[in-house]
């Protein structure tokens, strides 16, 4: 498989008045396009700067960053907006759904900056949530769904734009086992479609639905090897649920 990702040499710091903090220290890292990669460390490990950083939300200080053939190590953050738009569905701990807004809305709202027609919006957003099992739910707003159920709608929206990387920031956080089990099911039927999937988590279970895990400890990979323990959910998603 080609690559997808090709960090080399990536550092970032953050100045803090006269005190320069190191967060990452010289990262190399590749990912395959359809690698599924679970990204572990600790708080303070400086895995959520790594996942700010291949996410295109942060600059990297020093090094190269080579995203799906395209150098965004010093892009503009307009440029930035415009690659995330394009390549990165993301999918976060907290669902950030915009609370005013049914599911479809949601899901649609992606496909408004990317130009495309109302109708056209409403046809690919009903399709991704009866994808994720979501049928019955397309018009109840957030407050009225499940903890799994915003999450899934997260995913919908996530995959809206057909993105190049799903990127999920600790999914099953605010979420029951069982509940989790189905996140993770979900995901892993994503990969199975020819999606990259990198899952940023603390959570040592959660890990090992990955087929790759990349251990950070003080701002650099201390470990990065294939998982021969695959979890597998021991669930079953909804009914048409990808």
């Amino acid at each position: 498989m080609p690559e997808i990702i090709r960090l080399e040499n990536v550092s970032k710091n953050y100045v803090i008045g006269k005190v320069v903090i190191p967060a990452l220290k010289n990262i190399n890292l590749f990912i395959n396009k359809n690698e599924y990669v679970a990204l572990m460390g600790p708080s303070g490990s400086g895995k959520s700067t790594l996942m700010n950083i291949l996410g295109c939300l942060d600059t990297l200080s020093t090094g190269r960053y080579m995203l799906n053939n395209q150098d965004v190590s010093n892009m503009t953050d307009n440029a930035l907006a415009n690659i995330r738009n394009k390549e990165i569905g993301f999918v976060f701990q907290t669902f950030n759904l915009m609370p005013r807004m049914s599911a479809l809305e949601n899901v649609a709202l992606p496909l408004v900056y990317a130009g495309k027609k109302k109708s056209e919006r409403e046809a690919i957003a009903e399709r991704l949530l009866q994808s994720v099992g979501l049928t019955d739910r397309m018009h109840h707003k957030p407050n009225e769904l499940s903890g799994g159920q915003k999450q899934r709608v997260a995913i919908a929206r996530a995959l809206s734009n057909t993105p190049s990387i799903i990127l999920a920031d600790e999914p099953t956080g605010n979420l029951d086992s069982r509940t989790s089990e189905e996140i993770m099911e979900i995901f892993g039927k994503i990969h199975e479609q020819g999606n990259t999937v990198i899952l940023v988590t603390h959570e040592e279970d959660i890990s090992l639905y990955a087929h790759r895990i990349v251990r950070l400890k003080d701002g650099v990979v201390s470990d990065d090897r294939v998982n021969t323990t695959i979890t597998k959910p021991n669930v079953t998603v909804p009914s048409g649920a990808l």
